[in-house]
């Protein structure tokens, strides 16, 4: 079924905000009476719980219009992570996955207070922005990054699906495989719930499908994939950095499939060489990995096999929630969402008691 014009859409961004406001109003009530740490120290008395916040990019956007890409991957600006590593070091034990292995494999259980700080996909912003305040702040994070996309200096597939949607002059997009007929609005702000719902369908894909379909889009619209000052991924050296600056380089595929979504050698390949070039380029095996997109049809269980062959130890997916101090099962490890209209109390109130206050996956990210 195709649809021709944002109505579906627009359903969708009507009815957010009304529920984003109860929670945060919710969350200042509770925070301006002090309720939020003695709730969340209740709770972990009563049993802790491993906290692993997901984040994309920490970037400050002056003009949302001069701005022509994804900005529901924009997690936070520079002052608002400054702000939330602040109080995950006031409140939290930051620990990266190494260090949590070394509690697995001891059989010793985390502090009840163990969170872990992690960016997805491996965008120039999390070295120029936010390792210099995680660094000046004591806070390790792990950084899982597409290993194809590392010195490349392209934007990633999906990004640039968004960026030709936003800049485009063609008057409609037209997607075959997936019944899409629909006229390109006029502001880049329709522009972009368009891209959004362009790519809920597509990710219904297989994975080679999905790349088809935004290369056959880039030769419509005369869009071949480019640098872009907007939108990089790091470097080795700056990766290398990093990882002597006591942060952790995870996998995150190769070439951002859904690993899930691939066939089944194809797939194994994808994990084993990303293992490879971390390897090689870091010195050290990687021990964990996120899933791309990372909802509940990103990776199943030859994924989990596949992450154990290439030796991996932790695999996380972005599907909402936090996990037991104790993890049974350490390749489906739930996160924590940060987005961008978090403000302090909010966060507060999400990392004390996730279930309560955390955002709902979109499943699109990852």
């Amino acid at each position: 079924m195709g649809f021709s014009n944002l109505s579906q859409l627009e359903q969708r961004t009507v009815a957010a905000p009304q529920a984003i406001g109860r929670r945060q109003r919710a969350a200042r009530a509770l925070d301006r009476f002090g309720l939020l740490s003695v709730f969340g120290g209740m709770r972990n008395l009563l049993g802790g719980k491993l906290r692993i916040l997901a984040y994309h990019r920490v970037l400050t956007i002056r003009d949302e219009n001069a701005f022509p890409f994804d900005l529901d991957l924009v997690s936070a600006s520079a002052e608002q992570f400054r702000e939330q590593m602040s109080i995950v070091r006031r409140r939290y034990s930051p620990l990266t996955f190494r260090e949590l292995q070394q509690y697995v494999d001891t059989g010793r259980t985390p502090p009840r207070n163990a969170i872990v700080v992690t960016f997805d996909d491996g965008y120039d912003d999390n070295y120029r922005i936010a390792f210099p305040i995680l660094k000046e702040l004591d806070v390790p994070a792990v950084f899982f990054v597409s290993t194809g996309y590392i010195e490349s200096g392209l934007p990633y597939a999906y990004d640039w699906l968004v960026h030709m949607i936003c800049v485009t002059r063609e008057p409609r997009v037209t997607i075959d495989a997936l019944g899409i007929d629909a006229a390109i609005p006029d502001t880049v702000a329709e522009r972009r719930a368009l891209a959004a719902g362009i790519l809920d369908r597509m990710k219904t894909l297989s994975a080679l499908e999905q790349s088809e379909t935004i290369r056959a889009l880039s030769g419509r619209f005369n869009l071949p994939r480019m640098p872009h000052a907007d939108c990089r991924p790091m470097t080795w050296s700056e990766l290398r950095e990093m990882h002597a600056g006591g942060m952790e380089i995870g996998s995150h595929g190769v070439s951002h499939h859904m690993l899930s979504k691939l066939p089944r050698e194809e797939m194994a390949r994808e994990i084993q060489d990303s293992q490879a070039a971390l390897t090689r380029e870091l010195g050290v095996p990687a021990v964990s990995l996120s899933y791309p997109v990372g909802g509940p049809d990103a990776f199943d269980r030859d994924v989990i096999d596949a992450a154990r062959a290439a030796s991996f130890r932790f695999g996380c997916s972005y599907i909402s929630g936090d996990n037991p101090s104790r993890p049974g099962d350490l390749f489906d490890l739930r996160r924590i969402h940060v987005e961008s209209d978090l403000d302090a109390a909010w966060f507060r109130a999400m990392t004390a008691w996730p279930a309560l206050f955390t955002h709902r996956a979109k499943q699109r990210t990852g």
